[in-house]
């Protein structure tokens, strides 16, 4: 998916819905969310979870969480980078949708462009990964939107994004 996810998450976000929330791109937490992945405890270890635990928090700590089935609190998440902010308890929802909008009013082409490459670089080696935004960049920066982006910010106007 080309948009980034939002998830806003609070209570008990345990087993697939603590993979479908890493799976997001963001995560806003109400400061009473619980993230868990507690198969263990039933003798069933959280395989599809454990694919994008591992790719939000790294290796050592997911699998703690995978062995232990121990809960972690939205603050404590938030520190291991899982959780993008963390509110106060209702405003989860309100906070997502805020973020959102924000990004809504960036451009798509920028944001279709950088989101699949963030992703897809994570993976790469380094230098490959420096060799393939290279080439992006070289390609984004021939867009509309950029030539509108920059002369919005010389005229200090805000851009009218011709791919919206």
């Amino acid at each position: 998916m080309s948009k980034p996810v939002i998830a806003a998450a609070h209570g008990y976000t345990t087993a697939a819905g603590c993979g479908l929330a890493a799976a997001c791109d963001m995560i806003v937490a109400a400061e009473d969310a619980i993230f868990q992945t507690p198969g263990v405890n039933i003798g069933l270890f959280c395989l599809t979870p454990m694919i994008p635990l591992q790719r939000s928090v790294g290796r050592k700590k997911a699998l703690e969480m995978l062995v232990t089935g121990d809960p972690i609190s939205a603050a404590e998440a938030e520190k291991l980078g899982l959780v993008n902010k963390v509110v106060p308890k209702g405003k989860h929802v309100e906070v997502a949708v805020e973020l959102g909008e924000k990004i809504s009013s960036k451009s798509r082409l920028a944001y279709g462009i950088g989101k699949p490459a963030f992703y897809m670089m994570g993976d790469m080696e380094y230098v490959k990964a420096m060799h393939y935004a290279k080439d992006l960049i070289a390609l984004a920066s021939t867009s509309e939107d950029t030539e509108e982006g920059i002369e919005a910010l010389l005229e200090k106007r805000t851009p009218k994004w011709k791919n919206k």
